[in-house]
């Protein structure tokens, strides 16, 4: 039971969950940062870690990700051989799956590179939040003279696509990529993703308070599922 109904708590509390499974196979742990960013939610967990690999379209600057064990330049989308099957024991995919073309091909993926029994924790924004529907909407060249505005640091604006981006496709991609026990949540994460500037954390405010009543608009997607455990045949 998850009590901490925020983003970070229920992707802490998704991660506690893996750890704990995974450290019941006594077999070394290795985890996978599909889309990597500079902060990791799997940074804490470091010491529990015997590989720690992270993966990007883009590689990142020379030391500027000193947790990692390695990186591979990889199109989560297009390369379903970058990693050898049942390679890893958790993957997370944190707000990188409304910057994919095709995400169900991305989930597909990570789940063929997760081992038996190996979870993947997926947080990523809400397109049936009227906010960022709205952004959705607008011509690109908008969008992408917005996003830096409402991010933490230029850097971290990506473009959106928002191809696979409600509850319900996520939870369908998951599901379509062989994944089990299927968890979805939403949470209102606008004023923390938009606190930047004081007038960006104050509209943060606003749209989380339209969609606090309605959980299937709320502006964050936090999701969970476990890879199929091997069945042992009967002797």
């Amino acid at each position: 039971m998850i009590d901490d109904r925020t983003t970070a708590g229920l992707v802490r509390g998704a991660l506690d969950e893996a750890f704990d499974a995974a450290a019941l196979t006594d077999a070394p742990v290795a985890v996978l940062d599909a889309g990597c960013g500079r902060v990791s939610a799997l940074r804490p967990y470091r010491d529990r870690i015997d590989r720690f690999v992270g993966a990007d379209i883009h590689p990142p600057a020379p030391g500027a990700l000193p947790h990692l064990d390695a990186f591979a330049t990889v199109d989560l989308c297009a390369d379903a051989e970058a990693f050898p099957a049942a390679t890893f024991d958790i993957v997370l995919s944190s707000f990188t799956l409304e910057h994919f073309a095709d995400p169900p091909a991305a989930i597909r993926h990570i789940a063929r590179w997760l081992r038996p029994g190996g979870r993947l924790v997926v947080t990523t924004v809400n397109r049936r939040h009227p906010f960022v529907a709205a952004y959705l909407a607008l011509p690109r060249t908008v969008r992408d003279r917005l996003q830096p505005l409402v991010k933490a640091t230029a850097a971290d604006a990506h473009p959106l696509v928002g191809a696979c981006n409600t509850p319900a496709e996520v939870r369908a991609a998951m599901a379509a990529a062989g994944l089990t026990d299927i968890r979805v949540e939403t949470v209102g994460h606008l004023r923390t993703a938009w606190g930047r500037r004081p007038w960006t954390r104050v509209l943060g405010r606003i749209g989380d308070g339209l969609t606090a009543g309605s959980p299937s608009r709320r502006s964050t997607i936090v999701a969970w599922a476990s890879a199929p455990a091997v069945v042992a045949s009967p002797t």
